[in-house]
């Protein structure tokens, strides 16, 4: 597999989304987000997204694996 279809391949991997949220929802995401520099509105939303698939049955493996892996990583001492 050449360069040019790996970057296709992995550009496919990852789907743009645009959506509106509540206002309260987006303070809070804001604040956490100053408050852990590590973390970022992408890493929070695909999170927040793999816990909800997850706790309703998404028996999806690459969910699972990554509802647990943010369940389990180390957080800001």
């Amino acid at each position: 597999m050449g360069v040019a279809e790996k970057s296709a391949e992995a550009a496919a991997s990852y789907v743009s989304m645009e959506a509106e949220i509540p206002e309260v929802l987006y303070r809070g995401m804001k604040d956490f987000i100053g408050e852990h520099p590590h973390w970022d509105q992408y890493r929070v939303m695909s999170s927040a997204l793999a816990h909800f698939l997850f706790q309703n049955g998404c028996e999806d493996r690459a969910v699972t694996e990554r509802y647990l892996n943010d369940l389990f990583s180390r957080r800001d001492p």
